[in-house]
């Protein structure tokens, strides 16, 4: 063979693969097509007895010199392709970056959840008294923290652990907020209490245990209040990610995502913070990401270090639960900081640089 013709042949090739090409991306187009209209219709995408009738009726026209075996293998993984790209236009969720690249800002009162300064949210673990809730809110509020928590609805282990004061508890942590120029958030665990919370709290927090609580993140979905999604106790990243998707799908976009550690065999600590959850996390979505670190690990001896590394791995707040006398706070006495170890706490983060004097402010 010259060497002329053996040229004018691998050109010839060139040009019929991207002819190939040509073809291939075409039919792509179309199955992306094919599989927007399944999933309005809620079509299972895989289709095998319509994938056997394709293979059956190439292989009928098949004239060589591929054989009828290579055929049905070449088709299998053009197919198989197919199929991948159905659903990787399927994994759009309207939380991921893919939907939307820029980050979002969830904006409650003064504060910007998400803006690039991170927020602290601070407040007891339940809200218990009206003196209690006074002391601790003025005293994070010197310190100039603007977000207040408490808890009113307590989903405890133990049915004779206290359950939290319900509507009552609201009310007080709403008032002490007002009263302090604060913003709060507190968790509700009933879908129908979710409008009436709304009256008094200005984040609804949807609680570990009721990560998967499918009817409350639907009715989270239908307000228009943020959402302070907390990660399962045994939940993975991708399950998080679609109990948000929940609450977007509803039309409320304004969630804020947390890190409450995870349940692991390690006993040194309460919960095992998947570090590693939030800059995964930001990476998969648009939506701010806060860790709570006080659940993660029950610990107030290493606090400053779990803090200063949440913030390293660009968390945008923190959730620290402090208490004006945690020794007898009616949950969660242990992990409590008291108003004092609160301020050192604070004081080290900000001679460490990963706050600023003024928390939240802008």
């Amino acid at each position: 063979m010259s060497k002329e013709r053996f040229e004018e042949l691998r050109g010839q090739l060139d040009e019929v693969n991207l002819e190939l090409l040509e073809v291939l991306n075409k039919r792509a187009t179309l199955v992306e097509e094919i599989g927007k209209l399944k999933s309005g219709k809620g079509t299972e995408r895989f289709d095998p007895i319509r994938e056997k009738e394709m293979l059956d009726k190439l292989v009928a026209a098949n004239q060589g010199p591929f054989s009828n075996d290579t055929v049905r293998h070449l088709f299998k993984q053009i197919f198989q392709a197919s199929l991948v790209l159905q659903e990787e236009e399927k994994k759009q969720l309207l939380i991921s970056r893919k939907a939307k690249a820029q980050d979002t800002v969830v904006e409650i009162g003064p504060l910007k959840v998400g803006g690039g300064e991170p927020v602290l949210i601070g407040g007891p673990c339940s809200v218990e008294t009206v003196d209690q809730m006074e002391r601790t809110a003025a005293h994070i509020r010197s310190e100039g923290v603007l977000f207040l928590r408490g808890g009113a609805y307590k989903p405890r282990t133990s049915p004779y652990d206290f359950q939290g004061l319900g509507v009552e508890g609201l009310k007080i942590l709403s008032e002490t907020a007002k009263r302090h120029g604060m913003v709060c958030v507190s968790e509700i665990v009933r879908p129908e209490d979710v409008e009436m919370a709304c009256e008094y709290i200005d984040v609804v927090q949807i609680g570990a245990r009721n990560m998967q609580n499918f009817e409350l993140l639907k009715a989270a979905g239908e307000v228009r209040k943020p959402i302070l999604l907390k990660r399962g106790l045994s939940a993975t990243i991708e399950e998080l990610l679609y109990a948000a998707e929940y609450i977007a799908s509803r039309g409320n976009t304004q969630i804020i995502l947390c890190e409450r550690g995870i349940r692991t065999y390690e006993k040194a600590t309460r919960n095992t913070l998947d570090i590693s959850a939030v800059p995964i996390l930001k990476q998969e979505s648009h939506l701010p990401v806060v860790v709570d670190v006080s659940h993660s690990t029950g610990r107030k001896d290493i606090m400053l270090p779990i803090a200063k590394a949440a913030l390293a791995v660009g968390a945008d707040g923190l959730i620290i639960e402090t208490h004006c006398e945690p020794s007898v706070a009616l949950s969660d006495a242990k992990q409590q900081l008291d108003l004092p170890q609160f301020s050192k706490l604070l004081s080290d983060l900000r001679a460490s640089g990963y706050v600023k004097e003024a928390i939240g402010t802008k």
